[in-house]
């Protein structure tokens, strides 16, 4: 059986729009990736550029247990 835990998520820049009611404390499975954390709340993979998990800089497939904090970020332009 897959115990279940929580994560805290911070979506940044254009991905907040994406998930206007994205609560900041998500229950996951433990073992989930960032990647079905993402997928389960529609944020497609082409407008996520950086992930990181307890502030250092992880990928999608990075397994989540639970009480970590997830902060993703889009690709960024400027002039």
């Amino acid at each position: 059986m897959t115990a279940t835990a929580a994560i805290r998520l911070y979506l940044y820049a254009g991905l907040k729009g994406l998930v206007p009611d994205c609560p900041e404390e998500i229950p996951i499975s433990s073992g989930t990736t960032v990647a079905d954390l993402l997928a389960r709340l529609g944020i497609p993979p082409e407008k996520i550029h950086l992930v990181f998990v307890d502030g250092k800089r992880s990928d999608l497939r990075e397994a989540l247990q639970g009480g970590e904090r997830v902060g993703v970020f889009p690709p960024v332009g400027g002039g």
